[in-house]
């Protein structure tokens, strides 16, 4: 490599270092000051804008790295910290841009803390896997569609958390501190479901269309991701129709959130740890 590139090269990765600390750096800052305002009680407290406004400067900068580090000109780089990094990145896109509607910037607490570690783990073990060619838009609208699925339900599961949390000082008469700060359990529930939801529509086009847009779903090395996938979509399926059917609510939904999460975890991030981080197969 000529001398001049590997300057620009080093150039580069020190201007990311530099976007990337400052981007954790909100993002911890934004969690923080969300996480002080809820012990607060919340809205009582201070206003959300602030922290949200933290939120929003990391996420731009966020995306600035992903920029150059997953849409690579040779194509749609996902390796498996840049995969991690763009849905950390996705998550808390979806949260603030969720949260100018509804109240679910708590959930911040946890999911913008969680966006800075993806982001530093991204920027830090950088990878190389191309897994869509320039041009084969169908098949990184497919990609795209299950990370969005993946980060919505990434969003419930952190909602059941809050609720189970919320449930659990109910049922021994703690209703004092932070509960003042967050909406009433139904609310909290409806937005439970209503996260759901979209999330299992979301996995349903991501399934279908992975028949068209992959050559074989069941080959070897996606078999099992097919598998949990299917697994995670059946566990939420349920969830919705005992919900529809039967009124499910508490710590029956939190149940079932929790573990349709953890096969969907399996399913993006567990055999992709296996393949690329330890069998080495990319």
């Amino acid at each position: 490599m000529p001398s001049w590139r590997r300057d620009l090269s080093i150039a580069a990765h020190s201007m990311n270092a530099i976007i990337g600390g400052l981007a954790a750096l909100l993002y911890l800052l934004a969690g923080a000051w969300l996480a002080v305002r809820l012990a607060n009680a919340g809205a009582a407290a201070a206003s959300a804008g602030g922290p949200l406004a933290l939120g929003w400067g990391a996420v731009l900068l966020h995306a600035s790295i992903l920029a150059q580090t997953v849409f690579e000109p040779a194509g749609l780089n996902l390796g498996f910290f840049n995969a991690l990094s763009l849905t950390g990145w996705l998550i808390d896109l979806l949260l603030l841009a969720v949260a100018t509607v509804r109240p679910v910037e708590n959930l911040g607490i946890i999911a913008l803390p969680v966006g800075a570690l993806t982001l530093v783990l991204g920027l830090w073990f950088p990878g190389q896997r191309i897994v869509a060619d320039p041009g084969r838009w169908p098949l990184e609208l497919h990609i795209f569609i299950a990370i969005l699925a993946y980060s919505l339900l990434s969003l419930a599961a952190v909602q059941s958390i809050l609720l189970a949390v919320q449930d659990h000082r109910l049922r021994h008469r703690q209703p004092g501190g932070f509960l003042r700060g967050i909406p009433p359990l139904t609310a909290m529930e409806s937005l439970l479901f209503q996260l759901i939801t979209a999330g299992f529509i979301l996995l349903s086009v991501t399934l279908v269309s992975g028949f068209f847009f992959l050559e074989d779903l069941f080959a070897q090395h996606v078999a099992h991701k097919t598998l949990l996938s299917l697994i995670a979509w059946g566990v939420f399926g349920v969830l919705l129709w005992g919900r529809w059917r039967f009124g499910w609510r508490g710590q029956t939904a939190i149940r079932w959130t929790l573990s349709g999460f953890g096969f969907l975890v399996l399913a993006f991030f567990g055999s992709k740890l296996v393949l690329e981080l330890i069998l080495r197969r990319y």
